[in-house]
C-alpha cells in the first residue's frame, strides 16, 4: 500500500480496510515507508526506500511482527540490506518504465547477479509485462512487482489475471523462495 500524500491516520484507515480484503483472499499487505502505520494496522510488512528508516532500525522496531523489505538498485545496496536484516529486496527497474522516464533500465543481468549473490528473496520491478515475465523469472527471482502492467490497461482485472497465469505456468523456481509473513503468529486487533 503506497500513498505518499496521505496522513498517518488516513493510511491507517486504508490499511485496515485493505487488510480485511487481502486476508479474505489469503494475500498479504505491506505498507510503503510507514513502519508506524504497518505496526498499528497489524500489516504483514513494511517496504522501505533509500530515504526511509535504516533497515536495521526498522527490523528492531518491528520486533519480528513484520517482514521488512527494501528497494535496491545495485548489488551493494542489496548486500547492505541483507546484512542489516531485511527479509526481502525489490530490485529495479529492470526494463524501461513510464514511472521512471529517462532513466536507463538496470537489466536482467544485474537482476540475476543480485539473485545469485544475495541470500534473500528478490522481487523484480520495472517494465515487467506478461510478454517478458518468463525472462524475469528465469533469473531465479522470487517474484515480481508491477504497476503499469495492470493499472495502465482498460481492464486491470484481466491484466492481473494474465500475469497470474503466466506466473503460475512458469517452470522457473526462485533461488531463494518467499517466506510467509508473521501475521499468523502475532495478535490481531479484535476489530478492524
Amino acid at each position: 500500500m503506497r500513498d505518499k500524500a496521505a496522513s498517518a491516520s488516513a493510511l491507517l484507515a486504508q490499511a485496515r480496510l485493505l487488510l480485511t480484503i487481502v486476508r479474505q483472499h489469503g494475500a498479504s499487505l505491506a505498507v510503503n515507508d510507514r513502519l508506524d502505520v504497518a505496526l498499528a494496522a497489524y500489516a504483514d510488512g513494511v517496504h522501505l526506500a533509500a530515504q526511509s528508516l535504516p533497515v536495521a532500525d526498522a527490523v528492531q522496531l518491528a520486533g519480528g511482527h513484520l517482514l521488512v523489505g527494501r528497494s535496491v538498485h545495485s548489488l551493494e545496496e542489496a548486500s547492505e540490506a541483507a546484512q542489516a536484516g531485511a527479509d526481502y529486496v525489490t530490485f529495479g527497474h529492470v526494463f524501461p518504465t513510464t514511472t521512471h522516464p529517462g532513466l536507463p533500465p538496470r537489466g536482467l543481468a544485474q537482476l540475476q547477479e543480485i539473485v545469485e549473490k544475495v541470500d534473500l528473496p528478490v522481487l523484480a520491478i520495472g517494465g515487467i509485462t506478461v510478454d517478458n515475465v518468463e525472462e524475469v523469472l528465469a533469473t531465479g527471482c522470487a517474484g515480481i512487482a508491477v504497476i503499469s502492467a495492470i493499472l495502465s490497461t482498460a481492464d486491470p482485472y484481466a491484466a492481473a489475471a494474465r500475469l497470474r497465469r503466466a506466473l503460475d505456468s512458469s517452470q522457473h523456481q526462485p533461488r531463494t523462495p518467499w517466506r510467509q509473513p508473521p501475521h499468523a503468529t502475532h495478535h490481531q486487533p479484535a476489530t478492524v
